[in-house]
């Protein structure tokens, strides 16, 4: 094994960064290998088009004819792009995307062989879902599962296959993926949210959710990555003591980029822009070896699509550099992990961002409608936000001194903490004075044009406002953004409908529109005060202020998970239609699964490296060190030896006892494990690895990087920190 880690160590040594030859003109190729509107306009009939169009921006049905025509049409160009084979593109609940690709192969009346593509094949699949998770929705001999167009998402070509996004259904009809309960979230809070425009502007139709994501990631010598076990398998290092230097200095952070990960970077932003991806920015983040990128934003779904796309681009784009992508939220101890910061905000088919503040009072107090909306729905449901964003890995993260805490808050800044407050108390509950409603109108129409420069950016709050948008800090690098978009906008949507069914009580006891618009969101900002917090959210202080305030501290996954099934989350997300109540329960014991599998995987595999590489290493240096006092008792006298060997001896001791350590507790873990595997209850199981088999990670782990200390470096089987983290 010390053979394998030198000789990837010489490995890195020869690598020369790879040239990539970009286009020198971004229109001339971006969005070349996209099925979009332009492209439609051309290899569509105007009929087709504009049925295509209407179902994108109105959620109309396309018939047989037209399904038809468009893949008459979309067969022509991909065929054109030299495309052989199609798939339906799809996103399971395992957090990968899925696809099976079939010829675009048909046979005519004689026989002959035909390059074909219909609107039968286009519009529906039937993909084996047996062995995708359901959460007990499907049994595994009951393979059926459909797949369905999602005629908002282009299709789009990776290699010589034409990909067309679809949804993931039961042959029941429940949601198997994280686009269609994605899509019916969108859908609620465009219907919410225009409700709540009308009061201000009756041009407002539809309301679309935008994401902005930014993608961190770390890059790693593909040959040291192939002689980490841990890394390979579960994502994460299950061990390996501290570099003397990581990032401390903060040096790594917006640094120049190194050569090799350049010539990495710009060939991903060439792939990501031939398929339409609006990818705008890099940089070095914090710790050694991380990376950032993101796009400009998008509709909601489409950003989505795109993220799973990069995802699955870097690790191709990655292999080619001799490079392994890690998209784990923790793969290092000790150093920064990774999130994926999800930027949100709302905007109107009028062209106004929701989260922007105006240039009159009209205009302003829509904004703030939006923000106290906002704060109440994070406010009542803190838990069921968590629970959209809490995984194995996520839980690793949250807390560390890098990522938001498992606390939810809100940063608004202290210009708008004051306005709201000061709009809490002028505001009165019974009829307003024309004196009253012009100094609140004057009041509000002083709203800075940018908040961005009016306030700073608070980095530990999980959810922070940043000027004309939302940053939802908390979300994972390796998750899908499905499942928090999922979640952040069904409660939106049903805390901007409980807003606008409030609005017009109070309107039909007969106050004016404004008037009823202050007075409820006066009572908003006072019930949801407790969730804005300002400070250090990595602070102790926080977490004991944060108590009394009756916020939640979860920062077990399962417990976090859980909350799915409490009584007003199952209310909240069933009476919009974003899930059924069977596909919650699905939902939460396939996470309970993954959770178990995650945990159970990473134990094995501690178990084999300590066991097979690490303890016959301590045993062979612990063997080398006897022979070391054996030869200094041979030459030395009694007295003397007893002085030169003392050091030699104390270190054959600690060896001892930790092998000793590591050897019991690895076998306690098996057993531990064997127990937990026994547990039939899918939800007991799943409490019983984070209770007693996850913690032998951490102690197994403590002596075996103890050792890594000790022991001679030419025998250390492993790569090391300062290895893994600082080669270009």
């Amino acid at each position: 094994m010390a053979k394998l880690r030198f000789s990837a160590l010489q490995e890195v040594v020869t690598r020369t960064p790879i040239e990539v030859q970009t286009p020198p003109n971004l229109a001339d190729f971006y969005g070349i290998n996209v099925f979009d509107r332009k492209k439609m306009q051309v290899y569509l009939s105007k009929e087709a088009y504009n049925a295509v169009v209407e179902a994108i921006e109105d959620g109309t049905t396309i018939n047989r004819k037209v399904a038809d025509q468009v893949a008459t049409g979309m067969c022509k160009w991909a065929k054109e792009r030299g495309a052989t084979h199609y798939t339906h593109w799809f996103q399971p609940l395992n957090d990968a995307t899925a696809e099976k690709h079939e010829r675009m192969l048909d046979f005519g009346e004689n026989n002959e062989v035909l390059e074909r593509f219909s609107g039968k094949l286009l519009i529906q699949q039937e993909p084996d879902a047996s062995s995708f998770p359901s959460g007990g929705i499907r049994n595994t001999f009951e393979a059926r599962g459909y797949t369905a167009w999602d005629v908002s998402s282009p299709a789009f070509i990776v290699g010589e296959t034409l990909c067309i996004p679809t949804i993931f259904i039961a042959y029941t009809g429940e949601a198997l993926d994280y686009k269609t309960p994605l899509l019916r979230a969108l859908s609620a809070v465009d219907k919410a949210a225009v409700r709540v425009c009308q009061y201000f502007d009756k041009d407002v139709k539809k309301v679309n959710a935008n994401l902005g994501w930014e993608q961190e990631y770390f890059l790693i010598d593909k040959a040291l990555y192939s002689a980490r076990p841990d890394l390979a398998m579960t994502g994460r290092t299950l061990m390996g003591h501290a570099s003397a230097k990581d990032q401390q200095l903060e040096d790594h952070y917006f640094a120049s980029i190194p050569t090799r990960v350049m010539a990495f970077m710009s060939e991903l932003e060439l792939e990501g822009h031939k398929l339409g991806i609006p990818l705008k920015t890099r940089h070095n983040e914090v710790a050694p070896n991380q990376f950032e990128c993101a796009p400009i934003f998008e509709e909601a779904n489409l950003a989505n699509d795109h993220n799973q796309i990069v995802m699955d681009l870097m690790k191709h784009v990655a292999a080619k550099h001799n490079f392994a992508i890690l998209l784990h939220e923790k793969p290092f101890s000790g150093i920064n992990g990774s999130g994926k910061h999800n930027n949100w905000s709302l905007s109107t088919d009028t062209g106004v961002n929701l989260y922007s503040p105006a240039k009159n009072p009209k205009g302003n107090l829509l904004f703030l409608s939006f923000i106290v909306n906002t704060l109440k729905a994070v406010h009542q449901n803190q838990d069921l936000l968590r629970a959209s964003i809490m995984s194995a890995e996520n839980s690793h993260r949250l807390g560390a001194n890098e990522a938001p805490p498992a606390i939810l808050s809100v940063f608004l800044g202290t210009y708008l903490t004051n306005m709201l407050d000061n709009l809490a108390e002028k505001v009165s509950d019974s009829r307003m004075t024309p004196e009253e409603k012009t100094a609140l109108k004057l009041g509000i129409g002083r709203i800075p044009d940018i908040l961005l420069d009016s306030t700073d950016r608070n980095r530990t709050s999980p959810f922070a406002f940043t000027g004309n948008r939302f940053e939802f800090r908390a979300v994972g690098s390796s998750a899908n953004c499905g499942a928090a978009m999922t979640v952040l906008n069904a409660v939106i949507a049903d805390q901007l409908t409980k807003f606008a069914d409030e609005v017009d009580t109070v309107i039909a006891s007969g106050k004016g529109k404004d008037e009823a618009i202050f007075q409820v969101m006066k009572r908003l900002i006072i019930e949801s005060r407790a969730i804005r917090f300002e400070g250090d959210g990595y602070s102790q202080e926080w977490v004991d202020e944060a108590a009394k305030r009756g916020l939640t501290n979860i920062t077990s996954a399962p417990d976090a998970i859980k909350k799915y099934l409490e009584k007003d989350a199952v209310k909240l997300l069933t009476s919009l239609g974003v899930y059924s109540e069977i596909e919650i329960h699905s939902r939460v014991e396939i996470e309970f699964e993954k959770f178990t599998k995650k945990i159970q995987i990473e134990a094995r595999v501690l178990g084999d490296l300590a066991i097979n590489h690490i303890v016959p290493t301590a045993i062979a240096y612990q063997n080398r060190l006897i022979d070391n006092i054996r030869g200094i008792k041979d030459v030395f006298d009694t007295q003397e030896f007893e002085k030169l060997s003392a050091d030699s001896k104390n270190l054959v001791r600690e060896i001892g006892e930790r092998i000793l350590a590591i050897k019991t507790m690895t076998y306690e873990m098996v057993e531990a494990r064997k127990v937990a595997n026994s547990i039939e209850n899918v939800e007991e199981r799943t409490f019983a690895y984070s209770t007693t088999v996850r913690p032998y990670l951490d102690k197994i782990r403590y002596h075996i990087d103890k050792l890594e200390e000790v022991i001679d470096d030419e025998i250390w089987p492993l790569p090391k920190y300062r290895e893994l983290l600082f080669m270009k």
